[in-house]
This record gives C-alpha cells, structure tokens and sequence, in this order.
C-alpha cells in the first residue's frame, strides 16, 4: 500500500519533519518501502522523492504511467576523484507516478549488484525497454577486472524485480545505456561516457587501461551505438559512431567542450526528427543535435538545459498526455554534495521549427 507522508508512523512522520526542517540526509529505507510524496505545485524546484537520492533518470510511459530508472546515489565513504569512484551505487529503486505532479512510489530495490553473477562495483545510470511483455532493464557496471560492461536483466512487471543475465552484453562497454525504439518497431542502443565512462580507453577498438582523451583539435569521441537484436539481449551488429557535427556539417573537436558530447546519450524522436541530447560534462550543459536517421549524423542545435547545481547532469525527454518532459537532477537537497542528487522533471517545449527551448534550472 502507498502510504503519505501525513500518515506514516511515528518513526517516519519524524523523518518528514526533520527533512521539511532543511535536514539534508534522507532518512534510511527499507527495501520493500514505497513512499508517496506529496505533490508539489512547482516540480521544477522540488525532488521527486526525498527519502532517498536519486540521480540520472531514465523515464517511460509503460501501462499509461511514468516509470523512472535512476540510479540510487548514497554516502559510500570514497574520496572524490575524476574517474567517479566516490558514485559508489550499488543496487537500482524504480519510481513511477500516474502524471507529473502526481504522487510518486519508490517500488523498492529492483536490483542488487549482490545478484548480477559478473559484476564488480559501481552500478551506474540505467535505463529500460520493453517488448512482447517482457521488461529490460539496461545498465553499466564494472566487472570483475573494474571494466565497464553493460548488462541486461528482465521481468514481467515495470517496476521488478529484475533478474540479471549471467554475462553482459557481448561487445559491450563503457557506461549510460540508452534504448531507444523507434516507429517501425527496432530498438537501439546509445552509449558512453569519457573520463570515469572509461570511452577514452576504447580508442583502438580494445580496451587499454592507459588510454587517454583525444586532442583538443582533434574530432570529439563519439557516443556508440548498435541495433538490439530480437531477444533485446544482444547487440545484432557491430557497434558503431555517432556522429555529431557542427553548423558548416565538420565533427565537434574535442577542445569544443561547450558542444562536444560527454556522457548520457538520450534520444526521442519529434516530427519526424531524430534527436540526440547528451551532457557536456565539465561544461554542465544537456545539449542536443538533430537527424534523420537514428545512426546520425547529427547536427548540433543548442542547450536544453543551463547548468545545475552539483557537477553532473544527467536526463531524459518523455512525452505523456500529450505534453513533453525533461527529467534530471542536481544536488541541491545534498546542500551541494555532487554524488548526492536527486531527480527532477520540468516542462519541455519543442518551438514551430522544430528547436527546443533552453530551461534554466531554478
């Protein structure tokens, strides 16, 4: 049952008052907990949930709901370095609510790093798909030699439990997975991330734990993507680049950190268009470029969202009810702390000509 705020248990009606006190430490949960958040008239200001934090939402519409497939941020007690280890997640909590604004359910842990058979640590942004009444949850983990791979687990309900497969996707690595469907019913997915995404260590087509960033004047390191295959449990082609260019059709340099693609590839498809956003990382921008093919090229077009506060960024772009949105985080409930985050979602509104209009976080 979903229970309120209003009349939770005396243990949990304490919690609320500290938080709603300015207490920046969610209260522990349980893995069975499903908390219905009060609804807030202004969601651009407020977390989605605040019991725990959240980051790097992943949102559907699945049975006329919004799903969200975050990752689960908590205080792993690691020193923050460049390549993420202080992001030490370690299992995935799926929230859902039946319209923005609405109440939200955390459905509980729906998978635990303890249950997938190859992983090591770190289980980082995720994402899901679903096909023929099965649900797939997609998501990057270091494996027992500390590699990025990418994985797949399944059930027959949105919200889990999962399952993991026994092995990850043959091919597979570096971080964000992003599955994309598109109108003729094939499915594909996007990902990468340099610096802690380990994209960098790629470069040759194998793994090189030496491996560096691309210079500055030369083309950008491309998110990757390759068709799902009909079990949705493998990749049915070699991965390939996603090109991303500039105005005059020349590829991004890597020393555009302003445009140049980071992590958290995303797609959605609008008119017709195929568009690609993604963070800049150390510039903090979500930006986009558009296409007509979901391979590429694409051509950069400008931000969607100015940066957050907090060092990530991290999103994704639903349609629902006839209307567009855009779910990310920061780290404001963290009083700043960036492996603290939490998931928040605004409006988001494509113009007449296609373009789509930047939101400035409040």
């Amino acid at each position: 049952m979903v229970v309120s705020f209003q009349s939770k248990n005396v243990l949990l009606t304490a919690v609320a008052v500290i938080l709603l006190s300015g207490c920046k430490t969610p209260a522990t949960e349980t893995q069975d907990q499903k908390v219905a958040e009060t609804p807030k008239a202004d969601t651009v200001n407020h977390p989605l949930v605040t019991h725990i934090y959240t980051a790097d939402p992943s949102a559907h519409v699945f049975e006329n709901k919004i799903y969200i497939y975050p990752s689960h941020d908590f205080e792993a007690g690691i020193p923050e370095n460049d390549n993420g280890d202080h992001f030490g997640m370690k299992d995935y909590h799926i929230l859902s609510m039946d319209s923005v604004g609405g109440e939200v359910t955390d459905h509980g842990v729906a998978l635990d790093i303890k249950d997938i058979p190859w992983a090591g640590r770190q289980l980082w942004a995720p994402d899901a798909a679903f096909k023929n009444g099965t649900y797939y949850l997609y998501f990057p983990v270091k494996d027992k030699e500390d590699i990025f791979r990418i994985g797949v687990a399944t059930s027959d309900k949105p919200a889990g439990p999962f399952k993991a497969e026994a092995n990850p996707i043959k091919g597979s690595y570096s971080i964000d997975p992003t599955v994309f469907q598109d109108f003729d019913g094939k499915y594909y997915m996007y990902f990468g991330g340099i610096w802690g995404g380990q994209l960098q260590r790629w470069r040759t087509g194998k793994y090189d734990v030496n491996g560096t960033e691309v210079p500055a004047e030369e083309t950008a390191l491309s998110p990757k993507v390759a068709m799902l295959s009909d079990n949705m449990l493998e990749f049915a082609e070699p991965v390939k680049d996603v090109q991303i260019l500039d105005e005059n059709g020349k590829p991004l340099l890597a020393g555009d950190n302003n445009r140049r693609f980071f992590e958290a590839a995303w797609m959605h498809k609008y008119n017709g268009k195929y568009y690609l956003s993604y963070s800049t990382g150390d510039t903090h921008f979500i930006a986009y470029a558009t296409g007509d093919n979901p391979y590429g090229p694409f051509t950069y077009q400008g931000v969607i969202l100015n940066p957050v506060v907090g060092w990530t960024n991290h999103h994704s772009i639903v349609e629902h009810n006839g209307k567009w949105y855009l779910f990310y985080h920061d780290s404001k409930l963290s009083g700043g702390k960036t492996h603290l985050r939490s998931v928040k979602v605004t409006e988001l509104t494509h113009r007449p000509d296609g373009t789509i209009e930047t939101i400035d976080p409040k």
